[in-house]
Formats: structure tokens, C-alpha cells, sequence
């Protein structure tokens, strides 16, 4: 995610680390380099112009020249920057109404509305605690529908159906006189898009939203549209009364244009972001998480939230327990850490969140594969409850006949056996220096025994 735009910034700023004094004359090359990565990022000229003047006045005002570090005062402006562009602050839904709260989503086809509005049931149901119906008022794509029906039966939403023959208002009525009947907490309209803005549409989303008054209309883009994005989410403004905008496809977005612009361009907040095609995977977005990522900082605090939620506590219990018995670390636990991972969607989907990705060389990012976690789990699967309970039994023929049932070679085996064996003895290490108490104080945490505790103010 960003990646064009994180490496160019990044690479920029170094020109002005170490520099004992700011002038307009040192950091006039890395203004020139920051404007090109954002206009390169495809950010909207009007945001790049507003962005470059405001760094530049700050930096050559009277705090930086007193600072002690100029250099890092200046990367500290260009983040706080990047944060504001970006709304300074999350911005939550607004669900404060008589139930049920209604939430219009709206937007091009194509951009992801529909699965957008399933995974914003799902995000209310989980970390809401919100009941939720969903209607599709989507008569021109009857797919649509059906889609939106499949989908929230799979993240346990009620569904109000309709069909192509019925018309967009009498569903829409209907949907909401069923979720008041109902005690739904929030009804999630979709509507119908287009492949590109035109009146007919405008008329009709106009008069769903006048005959709903919804409480949010949240509207649905396509972050690698780029500039495009905010300029279609500006003439969708114009139309409706729009309360903020969900960004698809973010993780795909290598450039950040639509990030960096839809929120000046509209004055609207970007409120959820999606990122990947599961339907867990819409995020609340935090323009200071974003900028630290941005600026290659990593977002060490959403990895923590993260692992939170998706840890297995009931597994995590049993090795807490296990390891505060004495008992050794064997390839059970190690399989239940590599599942763990995945969860939280594989090895990349942890490390971008980590400070100092770009600076990782493509080819070794290459190597860090998922598949890399698929064939381990795959070797563990091929052993016997006793090769994993005892790892030490496992040799020459054992690991021929393991190698076959996986599909591996023998010297993947041998390496995973490795890895293993490393893992084991920091174990027995932290066991010894008491070290592993601490860990399972942490994995208690991460298992909700305590919530975040005092682990979130570690990054704040």
C-alpha cells in the first residue's frame, strides 16, 4: 500500500536529516522531490500546492530554527501535514437516532459498494454490538441483489428482499418499515451505480435520500482511481449532503492519490477504508496511522488491535497454561502460531504495518510469501500426533515420508525443523530468565483478559 509514494517521500526526507539549520535554500531540492512524489502519487494539484506551501512556512518559521534536530523537526511537519490533509482525526459513524439508523451507501459501479455494504454490517454487528438489515434498491443489476442477500447471510445481517421488477422507492419503504418491525438497530441501503456520474442517477439517489433521511451517506470509491476518485466523490458532494467516504482497494493503491485528495477536495472525512476482498476486511481510518505509514514509520498500534481481535484465546490460554507448567515448546504450538498469522492475513499483512518496510529490498519482500506459511502448515499436517509432541524423533526416514505427504523436498522439512528448534530455545531461554512470564502476560492481554491494558500507551 503506497508503496511509489512511501519510497520517493521517505528517500526525499533523508536530504534534510543532519542538516544543524533549515533555510529555504536547504530544503529546496526536497520540497521540489516531495512535490513530484505527490504529484507522481497522482494527488490532486490543488492539495499538492496548499501541502508544499504549508511545510515550507512552517519549517522556515522560528520553532524549527530553535530545534535541535532541524532535520527531524522538518519530517515531523511534513507528517503532521500529511495527517491533516488527511482529517487529523478518525472519524466515527454517526448512528445517534431513533433505530433504525439508516446508512446510504452511494457511488460508481463497479467501486465496491455492495460488498462495502456487507462489510460494514459486519463491522457493525462485531464491534458494535449493532443489529443490522441490509436491502439492495439495485433493480438495474439484478446480480446485485443477490449478492448483497449471499453476502449478509454470511456476516449474520437480516436481509430485506427485493427484486428487479420492484421500484427503487417502494423498496426502500418497505425495507424500512420491516427494520422498525424488526428492532434493527441500522438498515444499509445500497443503491444502483453507474460507469459514470450522469442526472438520471443523480435524480433517483436524490430521492432515496429524501425519503430515508439517512444518518449517514457514506459514498463508495475506488482508491486506485486516484485523483479521479476525488473529483468523483466532489460531484457526488454536489448532489447529496454526503457525511464521508469509504476507500476500496487501498491495499492494491500504490500511489495514495485518492487518500491524500478526497478529503480536501470534499471537505468530507474518510471514515472506513477497505483493504483486501474479505469480507473482514474494512478498517476505520486513522489519518495519523496513515501518515505513519506513509512516512515508512509502520503502524505498530493497529498490528496490536489487530492481534487483539484475531487471536485465538482459547488456544492462546492452553499455552499460557502449558508454559507456566514447564512444559516444552513443541510443533502443536508452533502450527497454532503459524495459524495465528494467517489470520491476521499472513506475513505481509503483518510486516507492512512495521517500521521500516521500504527500506527491505524487493527481492527479499519477494521471499516473505505467504506460501511460505501454507507449506509450513502443510509439512506439520504431514507428521504424526508423536512427531509433533516430539520433535526429536523426527529423522532420516520420517522426514522422506513427511516431505512426500506435504509435496515438499526433504530439505524443507529440515528447515522448518530448524526454525523450529530456534523458536524452541529462545523458549526455553525466556523460561529460564524468567522472561516467559512476561510473554504470557502479553498473550493474556492479547487474548481480551485485560483488553489493550497499559500495552496501547506503549505506542501512543
Amino acid at each position: 500500500m503506497f508503496e511509489n509514494l512511501s519510497q520517493r517521500l521517505t528517500k526525499s526526507l533523508r536530504n534534510v536529516m543532519g542538516q544543524g539549520r533549515l533555510t529555504e535554500d536547504n530544503i529546496k531540492d526536497t520540497l521540489r522531490e516531495v512535490r513530484l512524489s505527490l504529484l507522481e502519487a497522482d494527488v490532486a494539484l490543488p492539495v499538492v500546492k496548499d501541502f508544499i506551501a504549508e511545510v515550507k512556512s512552517k519549517a522556515l518559521g522560528i520553532e524549527v530554527s530553535q530545534a535541535l534536530d532541524p532535520g527531524q523537526e522538518f519530517i515531523k511537519i511534513v507528517f503532521n501535514e500529511l495527517k491533516e490533509v488527511m482529517g487529523s482525526e478518525s472519524a466515527g459513524l454517526s448512528l445517534a437516532a431513533q433505530p433504525p439508523a439508516v446508512i446510504l451507501m452511494a457511488g460508481l459501479q463497479g467501486a465496491g459498494k455492495t460488498t462495502s455494504a456487507a462489510k460494514l454490517a459486519k463491522y457493525l454487528i462485531e464491534r458494535m454490538k449493532k443489529s443490522v438489515m441490509t436491502v439492495s434498491a439495485d433493480v438495474y443489476r439484478p446480480a446485485a441483489i443477490d449478492q448483497l442477500e449471499t453476502l449478509s447471510r454470511d456476516v449474520g445481517a437480516e436481509f430485506y428482499p427485493s427484486k428487479a421488477t420492484d421500484k427503487p422507492l417502494d423498496i426502500v419503504a418497505g425495507a424500512l418499515d420491516a427494520a422498525r418491525k424488526k428492532f434493527a438497530d441500522v438498515l444499509i441501503v445500497d443503491t444502483a451505480g453507474r460507469l459514470h456520474v450522469d442526472d438520471e442517477m443523480m435524480e433517483e439517489i436524490k430521492a432515496l435520500h429524501a425519503a430515508l433521511n439517512p444518518v449517514e451517506t457514506l459514498f463508495v470509491v475506488d482508491a486506485m482511481t486516484g485523483q479521479d476518485a476525488a473529483n468523483t466523490a466532489e460531484a457526488f458532494n454536489a448532489a447529496l449532503p454526503l457525511t464521508g467516504v469509504i476507500l476500496t482497494k487501498l491495499d492494491g493503491d500504490a500511489r495514495g492519490g485518492a487518500a491524500l485528495s478526497v478529503r480536501r477536495i470534499t471537505g468530507k472525512p474518510v471514515k472506513f477504508v477497505g483493504m483486501g476482498e474479505k469480507i473482514t476486511a474494512l478498517e476505520p481510518f486513522y489519518p495519523e496511522r496513515m501518515a505513519s505509514r506513509i512516512l515508512d514509520m509502520g503502524d505498530v498500534l493497529s498490528l496490536v488491535e489487530e492481534m487483539e481481535r484475531k487471536f485465538d484465546r482459547q488456544k492462546t490460554a492452553e499455552m499460557s497454561k502449558k508454559m507456566m507448567e514447564g512444559k516444552d515448546f513443541d510443533l502443536e504450538d508452533f502450527k497454532s502460531q503459524i495459524a495465528q498469522m494467517r489470520s491476521m492475513g499472513g506475513m505481509m499483512g503483518m510486516m507492512d504495518k512495521l517500521p521500516g518496510m521500504n527500506s527491505i529490498p524487493d527481492e527479499v519482500k519477494d521471499k516473505m510469501d505467504d506460501r511460505i506459511i501454507y507449506r509450513m502448515e502443510a509439512i506439520i499436517n504431514s507428521m504424526t500426533p508423536r512427531e509433533r509432541r516430539n520433535p526429536d524423533i523426527i529423522k532420516g526416514s520420517r522426514k522422506k515420508r513427511i516431505a512426500a505427504g506435504a509435496g515438499v523436498e526433504i530439505s524443507d522439512v529440515t528447515q522448518l525443523l530448524h526454525q523450529f528448534d530456534a523458536m524452541r530455545k529462545l523458549m526455553r531461554k525466556l523460561r529460564s530468565q524468567g522472561g516467559i512470564r512476561k510473554l504470557i502476560n502479553l498473550a493474556r492481554t492479547m487474548a481480551g483478559n485485560g483488553g489493550m491494558g497499559g500495552l496501547g500507551g506503549m505506542f501512543r
